[in-house]
């Protein structure tokens, strides 16, 4: 079990109704209000209506059409302006991950006096960030427990995971009645971008008996509930249940005392995104079942085997290697049933840049020093098995 060093200060308020303490919150951190959110949804359920009711005393300012796969500019850059014209005292991020890991980047830009590139980059460290306050209508992220964020950079190709202790939200409301209204494609993209928050932090050299259990418990809690709420989009328990997993993903409290993994699928999913803007789970969904073909071997089967029956139900009795090549399938039938594209190709992704996106990624994301190395030619290889 490896050593590790763990606080998480984000005051979580969960349950029906919970935005009603929402000014008693606010009225901690100041009356000037940068008031972030996408593309209108939070207007079509009503939410931000209710927001402006609850907050009628605070100056609010407000930075709209924060997109999936947040970008630096115009939304990260003019968030920062608008923090800095203003004097803002705190962020009220309303709606999915994309729109808090965009709130995210802003906090810190916003106490900086030069490019937020060079913090996002890891150029320099921050040292202050604005408070964030979040409102979360989207089941997916974990952004909302969490110090970090994912911003894309389009003239560069750059898709970087912002991560700084600074960066946890203060305070996060989750009413999972928010969730209803959530399309079927995004409520399985969401699905599949926690299951693997927990699969990143699963398949690891060094883990414990506790971690595999929870999050063995929270892949089947998402399966389960996922399905659930495709069938029925206001069944509260299983959203509730859904947003609550989710919720763990990158808290990194499913792997306490684990070895780090270095998060491949998520490394080569980023230049995905960056290059096409897909949706993120889709991505990954598609990506993981072929990591996991690529790096089955007799390192990693027993693993698998682990994975395999506790998760899926697969007769232990069986041969390791067919153990493990059974749960690959399972992975990639799961994710086929609740409607996930599985193919590349069908996402708009060609042969075309495979090569120059593996070089990408195998410059700037580390996988080389991942559980099991990467390589640019295993990248390359993972992507054409995924077209």
């Amino acid at each position: 079990m490896q050593n590790f060093d763990y606080m998480t200060p984000t005051r979580l308020i969960f349950g029906k109704n919970c935005i009603t303490q929402l000014p008693e919150v606010m009225t901690q951190f100041g009356r000037k209000v940068l008031l972030t959110y996408g593309g209108g949804s939070i207007k079509k359920i009503g939410l931000y209506d209710k927001v402006k009711e609850l907050l009628p005393d605070f100056e609010i300012v407000e930075l709209s059409g924060i997109q999936p796969n947040p970008k630096y500019d115009p939304s990260v850059l003019d968030g920062v302006k608008l923090c800095k014209e203003n004097d803002i005292d705190v962020i009220l991020a309303v709606g999915g991950g994309s729109v808090l890991d965009c709130s995210k980047a802003i906090a810190a830009g916003a106490k900086y006096d030069g490019d937020p590139w060079d913090l996002i980059s890891y150029k320099v460290k921050a040292k202050a960030a604005l408070p964030i306050v979040d409102i979360i209508t989207l089941a997916a992220t974990g952004s909302e427990y969490d110090p970090g964020g994912v911003i894309s950079r389009t003239e560069t190709n750059d898709k970087i995971g912002y991560v700084d202790p600074l960066l946890y939200p203060a305070v996060s409301f989750l009413d999972p009645t928010y969730t209803f209204t959530v399309s079927k494609k995004q409520t399985a993209a969401g699905c599949a971008d926690a299951m693997n928050h927990i699969m990143e932090q699963y398949f690891c050299e060094d883990s414990t008996i506790l971690n595999d259990g929870f999050m063995e418990a929270g892949l089947k809690s998402l399966m389960i509930n996922a399905k659930k709420c495709l069938e029925n989009p206001e069944d509260y328990t299983a959203r509730a249940e859904m947003m609550l997993t989710c919720t763990y993903g990158c808290n990194r409290i499913y792997a306490l005392g684990n070895s780090p993994s270095g998060w491949p699928c998520h490394g080569m999913e980023h230049a995905l995104s960056a290059y096409y803007d897909i949706t993120h789970g889709e991505g990954l969904a598609i990506i993981t079942p072929r990591w996991m073909k690529h790096i089955l071997s007799d390192k990693t089967a027993d693993r698998f085997v682990k994975y395999g029956v506790n998760v899926f139900g697969i007769d232990s009795s069986l041969d390791k290697y067919e153990i493990a090549e059974k749960a690959i399938q399972a992975t990639y039938d799961f994710f086929l049933s609740i409607g996930i594209p599985m193919h590349l190709k069908e996402v708009g992704i060609d042969e075309s840049r495979i090569e120059e996106m593996a070089h990408h990624v195998a410059e700037n994301e580390g996988l080389e020093n991942a559980w099991v190395p990467l390589l640019e030619k295993d990248i390359a290889e993972i992507f054409t098995a995924s077209l």
